[in-house]
């Protein structure tokens, strides 16, 4: 495909879900396998509904992913500007030009004349009142006022809206690059409001514009964008430009992790795993998330989970950097059936990129992840630390939630294995055994071969010393080898900690 340029154009409202996210990666893959254009287009029209912050936070996820627009706020590019609200002016020459063509219609209704209209149609035994081809010639618009009222109006009215004006019985064909060929009727449709009382253009008229202005050859959103293409068929008719509209691509829905229903914003309480990319702090907690990359997601990982939900290059390969997704990734692999948002799925992909990246990378990350418990050691203890675990966690909270007692004293002991076993022999053996590694040079070789030596001489299985051993120096029966854990905790904090680990097992059984 040659001149490739499409657009990922999200709406100021809030935090950006997850699920928007996939819609801004699948976007920029087909930019970047064509070698095209990826840009941000901030749709902030509907200017009630603009939250502080949320242009900033949008910007920041996809940066957070590797998603980089090409054009766009604060990226540059020559179709600017590309925030709506800042290109008024262009969208309401295009609305006087539909209305002086006939395509378009003043109208002045207010709410109250719209309700009542709607009720009267509902009393009629119409199930679907609206603003149609049958009800519009019933209201106050320009297609039922004079001249001068409409002049009038226009001149002193703060109700003033543009419409699209649809006349029935047309066909309209949607060749989906997902979903094949999909057919409406005009007849079913109501005349959308183009440009609101306010001068600002709605969603359909702002999109249309842009996308024509800003060269956009391919639309891929959610498939709840389906039913409105209907509509933008025909302004791209009415404004002479089906000729040169993009191709449409619909995503199907990501669904909530037992399959039934879209996956929510409310549902990352809801199942305890996030569905935002990053935290978003509001003024109250029920609308403050935590994101993927505080629970403990790589971003490289993340961008990997989201490629395959809905997609698959039909290999059995998958793990893909994001430079492989571009080359492998085609819209016409996208299933039309909905994805389910599996989280154990993702956590498997985070430990693949936590086992197969380099030690320093992930210590050079955890510094930024979680400073305030990190930086207090020394990048080559942190780095030896991340090779005994890297291969025990899924996220990368999982490094401080199963080995904190590498950075701060033991908290508690598992004491089954106690008071089961702490018994006979065992509490003498394990204090001669303490006191003789004082005179060890404390290398994970020389402390296994020393305890190798002792077991052989005292007559005694491993499982007489080593499961209190390790108990002492980490709280756990679980972990990585004990003998590097000691090496890297150092000579003295190891010794202390079976001198505490002594005296504990004693409280417990005494």
């Amino acid at each position: 495909m040659d001149n490739v340029r499409v657009r990922f154009a999200p709406s100021p409202t809030g935090p950006l879900h997850i699920g928007g996210v996939r819609t801004a990666l699948y976007t920029y893959l087909i930019a970047k396998k064509y070698k095209g254009d990826f840009i941000l287009r901030i749709e902030d029209t509907d200017q009630n509904r603009y939250v502080e912050g949320a242009e900033d936070y949008i910007i920041r996820s996809l940066e957070w992913c590797g998603i980089t627009p090409d054009e766009g706020p604060g990226f540059g590019g020559d179709y600017g500007p590309y925030r709506q609200s800042e290109r008024k002016d262009i969208y309401g020459k295009y609305a006087k030009q539909l209305v002086e063509a006939g395509k378009a219609y003043y109208a002045f209704d207010s709410a109250e004349e719209i309700s009542e209209m709607r009720t009267r149609l509902e009393a009629e035994g119409n199930r679907a009142p609206k603003y149609d081809h049958s009800s519009r010639l019933s209201m106050k618009n320009s297609l039922t006022l004079t001249e001068k009222e409409t002049a009038d109006l226009l001149a002193s009215s703060d109700d003033v809206i543009v419409r699209l004006k649809i006349e029935p019985g047309e066909e309209i064909v949607v060749n989906d690059i997902i979903r094949g060929e999909v057919k409406f009727n005009s007849s079913e449709l109501d005349d959308k409001v183009l440009l609101k009382a306010d001068g600002m253009p709605t969603y359909h008229m702002a999109n249309i514009v842009d996308d024509k202005l800003m060269k956009i050859s391919h639309v891929i959103r959610g498939e709840e964008w389906l039913p409105s293409t209907a509509h933008h068929v025909l302004l791209y008719r009415a404004l002479g430009w089906e000729e040169t509209m993009p191709k449409f691509a619909h995503l199907s829905l990501l669904l909530k992790p037992n399959g039934k229903g879209k996956l929510s914003k409310r549902d990352g309480a809801k199942f305890g795993f996030p569905v935002f990319p990053l935290e978003w702090k509001a003024e109250t907690e029920e609308d403050s998330f935590t994101g993927f990359r505080e629970f403990g997601f790589d971003p490289k990982a993340t961008v990997n989970f989201l490629a395959f939900l809905g997609w698959n290059p039909g290999t059995e390969q998958e793990i893909f950097t994001i430079e492989e997704l571009a080359e492998a990734f085609n819209l016409d692999q996208i299933v039309k059936s909905g994805a389910r948002f599996d989280i154990d799925k993702a956590k498997w992909y985070n430990q693949q990129y936590i086992i197969n990246s380099d030690n320093k990378d992930i210590a050079a990350y955890l510094k930024v992840f979680d400073a305030e418990t990190y930086e207090k050691v020394s990048d080559e203890y942190l780095e030896e630390f991340v090779g005994l675990m890297k291969e025990r966690v899924e996220l990368y909270g999982d490094f401080y939630d199963s080995g904190y007692y590498f950075f701060e004293d033991i908290k508690s002991y598992e004491e089954k294995m106690i008071r089961k076993k702490w018994k006979d022999h065992r509490p003498e053996k394990f204090a001669k055994f303490s006191e003789q590694l004082s005179t060890n040079k404390f290398s994970s070789e020389s402390l296994k071969g020393e305890l190798e030596a002792f077991i052989k001489e005292e007559e005694i299985g491993y499982g007489d010393i080593m499961p209190f051993l390790r108990l002492a120096t980490t709280g756990t029966m679980q972990g990585p080898d004990l003998f590097q854990t000691m090496e890297l905790l150092g000579k003295e904090k190891s010794l202390k900690r079976l001198g505490e680990g002594l005296n504990h097992f004693n409280q417990v059984v005494s």
